[in-house]
């Protein structure tokens, strides 16, 4: 029963001149096999008729027997074969949405497990199993199954892509080392991979951590704000609560006024009720009178009239000098009003210079950069000082340099974050100051505008002051500044103008979209008049007490 079920190896049912599986199995008289159409055509071609196998040599053409015994075991073969691939077929995957098909497969396409760069096919386990038996296709190339291997090829050459040209950063075939990239630094693919995969993970490593830099940044930055919202509450509410309480009590001594003047008019009710009683009284009197001048009985009228003295006495109070000055109430609530108004002024100016301390911390040191001088300005020695004189000084032109406008730039600049630097104007007549972007017009006629990458305020004529927007901005400033501080928040979009010595807010320019370094800018003025000789001076910033 075990040599029933016992099959032969594929090997013992190969013919050795085609070396496939027996088709029509025949033998010869020395006792070999071989398919009849091989060996007929072997004997066709050659002038003796010998044994491919033993090389005996048949004077006369043999006569060929069907093998029935190898007939029937290459049929049973040939069906278990069969069987044993539709079921290995089965067992393997069907090829899914993103996985790489066998170019093979018809009908269902089964999953491909090895890519061949020579054949440019990719193939199933089935279907690839020639490429690891038949001798000729072992040498292919082959590689995990991947998609596009024509992508993989070179497309000058036609050549299998194996190299990599770190001098290009591109791969390369065999023949692309011996023409375009023949000086390069070319290595092997493996070699390339592993260079490029340190690099790659370097490079997404320094990208992690400026993303983590990045989000400690974002944190500290809404940490401030949340800490800057906070003090603004609590100052909100110090200030608000001051100021109502402040209401409360002038509305209270507004009402405790007007009750003491109610008191008065208290007064005025009592002496009116005494009045009254002593009309009351004079009236009864009346009454009696006219009854008894009615009478003509001299001696009873007499002796009546002294009777009526005793029982009801005239009054005796004199009102002659009696009176009540009427309550003027004229003018208590503005001045309870005035009173609050004052109390809100120094609130406000407390507010002021808490907001002007706060944009004082971020005070730079600003230097003026002489190579941006136009040719008639003269610098001090310390770069804190700047004057228009009367004679163009002959100077090298550079880009920077501010050639028709009497303008000035610093050395320093802004980029990101916050701002502040404070200029002294005392005694000019005209002057302007501000900060530019980088790319601002230098040459020529300029238009100062935020269009035109200028935010700034400026004097004219003496007393007429302006914020350079678009349009220009009249600004009604009482008293007249001495120093005046800027302040710059690069992400807020933010420049603003104050007075130093009343910390008041001059200007500000809001939703400014900034996307290049701003430079300080100072205009002088020039001395038309000889009023206005005197410098701008960038002072060192001190902050209020």
């Amino acid at each position: 029963m075990a040599a029933a079920n016992y099959l032969p190896s594929e090997d013992q049912f190969l013919c050795s001149i085609c070396l496939d599986v027996f088709t029509d199995p025949v033998s010869t008289p020395c006792g070999h096999n071989f398919c009849k159409t091989c060996i007929n055509t072997h004997w066709n071609k050659n002038d003796q008729c010998l044994c491919p196998m033993c090389k005996k040599v048949f004077n006369t053409r043999p006569e060929l027997h069907v093998n029935t015994f190898i007939t029937e075991m290459v049929v049973q073969f040939r069906q278990t074969g069969q069987q044993k691939a539709a079921s290995s077929r089965s067992e393997q995957q069907v090829s899914k949405p993103g996985e790489v098909p066998c170019d093979v497969c018809t009908g269902t396409k089964l999953k491909a497990l090895k890519s061949c760069l020579v054949c440019l096919v990719s193939y199933c386990e089935t279907h690839l199993e020639p490429h690891l038996t038949v001798s000729g296709l072992k040498r292919h190339q082959l590689i995990d199954a991947v998609e596009n291997l024509e992508g993989r090829m070179c497309t000058k050459h036609d050549k299998p892509l194996e190299l990599f040209c770190k001098t290009d950063q591109t791969c390369v075939c065999m023949l692309c080392t011996v023409s375009d990239h023949k000086m390069h630094d070319v290595v092997p693919l493996k070699e390339g991979y592993e260079g490029k995969k340190i690099e790659l993970e370097a490079e997404i490593q320094q990208m992690i951590q400026k993303r983590e830099l990045k989000i400690q940044d974002i944190k500290h930055s809404v940490n401030l704000s949340e800490k800057d919202a906070d003090r603004e509450i609590s100052e909100g509410v110090q200030v608000f609560t001051a100021l109502k309480e402040s209401v409360e009590r002038g509305q209270a001594n507004l009402i405790e006024m007007i009750k003491v003047k109610q008191k008065t008019e208290k007064q005025a009710e009592g002496l009116i009720n005494k009045l009254e009683q002593e009309i009351c009284e004079l009236k009864k009197r009346s009454t009696e009178v006219v009854q008894l001048l009615r009478s003509e009985d001299h001696l009873h009228l007499l002796q009546s009239v002294q009777s009526l003295n005793t029982h009801h006495p005239t009054p005796t109070k004199d009102w002659t000098e009696v009176s009540i000055r009427p309550s003027s109430y004229e003018g208590t609530v503005v001045r309870a009003v005035a009173q609050l108004e004052e109390t809100l002024s120094k609130q406000m100016k407390k507010l002021l210079e808490a907001e002007l301390k706060r944009v004082q911390q971020f005070a730079m040191d600003v230097t003026l950069d002489p190579d941006t001088a136009h040719p008639k300005l003269i610098l001090s020695d310390d770069g804190k000082k700047v004057k228009c004189g009367d004679v163009m000084k002959n100077l090298t032109d550079n880009p920077k340099r501010f050639s028709d406008c009497s303008f000035i730039s610093a050395k320093q600049f802004i980029s990101s974050g916050k701002f502040y630097f404070e200029v002294q104007v005392r005694g000019k007549s005209c002057w302007i100051l501000g900060v530019a972007r980088e790319s601002i017009n230098r040459k020529g006629d300029i238009t100062l505008s935020p269009q035109n990458g200028f935010w700034a305020m400026c004097l004219l004529n003496g007393n007429e002051y302006k914020a350079t927007a678009s349009p220009a901005v009249l600004l009604s400033l009482k008293p007249r500044p001495q120093k005046v501080g800027v302040f710059v928040d690069y992400e807020e979009g933010l420049v603003s103008f104050y007075d130093i010595n009343t910390a008041a807010l001059i200007y500000s320019f809001t939703g400014c979209f900034f996307n290049e370094k701003l430079f300080p800018f100072f205009c002088p003025g020039i001395n038309y008049d000889r009023k206005n000789s005197g410098p701008l001076i960038i002072c060192p910033v001190s902050q209020m007490v």
